[in-house]
């Protein structure tokens, strides 16, 4: 849930030099977890995945009577876990697709959640992931599915890891509001608290941001105890690497790719999200679908269901019409255009 990033980050400006000077004189910066376990086989079990460091990584699948047409693999956002892909995952296996999640390491019921492990890490984690779930459904077509930070993962992890069995990916409101597209405020003010007290906790609630218009799926996230409901600075710090990394690496140009989007999204703004799509390559396996009322939680908003049709039969045909009728054939004419900064 990278609402909480937004939050925090505009949280920053709030506070201000005054919270910050007084600790100018101390010496810290933004720490990288490290998991120091007993190395083992990764394996895939029923309610977690096992990383090859010993690190548990809680999981669930939602499956369809008979063998899978399709296989996915999502990946949450900030600060949510595995059950954000609960309504997606329903809805897929009454049309014969299966959808695993797992917790991404430092978040919902993993070991030492609330910190940060890195972007390496994180990308490492979704590549053992694909293969142990490749190796389980051989023959059956494979995708992942990033939301918001997680979409971010997903990019880099296809960046980093080419050989990733995966037959292409969905990546929804993907993360990659990276400091080059912040204002010098942003910037100046999150390294300076990163670096002065970056163990602070901000949650941002008083902040007017939403990311969705469905009240009934916010009060389940706020009443939810793995949701995480603050992070440190630090945590913030380590979030916008990822995003740094994810502004400048293209989908890759050998699968197909399925790019969803919000016009409301008020978590990740038009304006980094246009940045990133410009440097996407002009490749007929690449679509792009703007729905005029959605929101940063495209599956959880009050249109959800228009956004999850498009997902299933994408995921039947990468290459059928959608039934929304909203993907941007023209590449962003009228949408990214004019491309101006917020």
């Amino acid at each position: 849930m990278i609402k909480s990033a937004v939050h925090l980050k505009s949280a920053l400006l709030r506070y201000g030099l005054a919270l910050a000077l007084p600790f100018l004189a101390g010496c810290a910066s933004p720490r990288l977890q490290h998991y120091v376990g007993t190395p083992t086989t990764p394996a895939l079990y029923t309610d977690h995945l096992l990383a090859e460091d010993g690190y548990r990584l809680p999981l669930r699948a939602w499956s369809p009577v008979g063998r899978a047409q399709a296989v996915v693999l999502g990946l949450h956002g900030f600060n949510d876990y595995r059950r954000a892909f609960e309504e997606i995952g329903e809805y897929l296996a009454v049309r014969g697709i299966a959808l695993y999640a797992y917790d991404q390491r430092g978040f919902g019921e993993t070991a030492g959640a609330g910190d940060w492990f890195g972007v390496e890490r994180l990308s490492r984690d979704a590549h053992l992931a694909a293969r142990l779930i490749r190796e389980h459904h051989p023959g059956v077509p494979l995708y992942l599915f990033g939301e918001s930070m997680g979409g971010a993962v997903v990019l880099l992890t296809l960046a980093q890891y080419p050989d990733t069995p995966v037959d292409g990916a969905v990546l929804m409101a993907p993360a990659v509001w990276g400091r080059a597209t912040m204002s010098w405020i942003q910037r100046g003010m999150l390294w300076l608290v990163a670096h002065t007290i970056p163990q602070v906790r901000l949650t941002g609630r008083d902040l007017n941001i939403r990311a969705t218009d469905n009240d009934a799926a916010i009060k389940k996230l706020r009443a939810d105890p793995w949701v995480i409901k603050d992070a440190r600075v630090e945590v913030l710090w380590g979030l916008t690497d990822l995003m740094d990394q994810a502004l400048t690496t293209p989908p890759p140009a050998r699968l197909p790719v399925l790019i969803l989007y919000g016009a409301q999204d008020q978590i990740i703004p038009k304006y980094p999200t246009c940045r990133w799509l410009a440097i996407r390559p002009e490749v007929a396996v690449h679509r792009l679908v703007i729905y005029p009322r959605g929101w940063h939680m495209l599956t959880r908003d009050l249109q959800g269901e228009t956004v999850l049709a498009d997902l299933a039969a994408w995921l039947r045909d990468p290459a059928a019409t959608l039934p929304s009728g909203a993907e941007l054939r023209d590449r962003m004419p009228g949408f990214c255009e004019p491309f101006e900064p917020f």
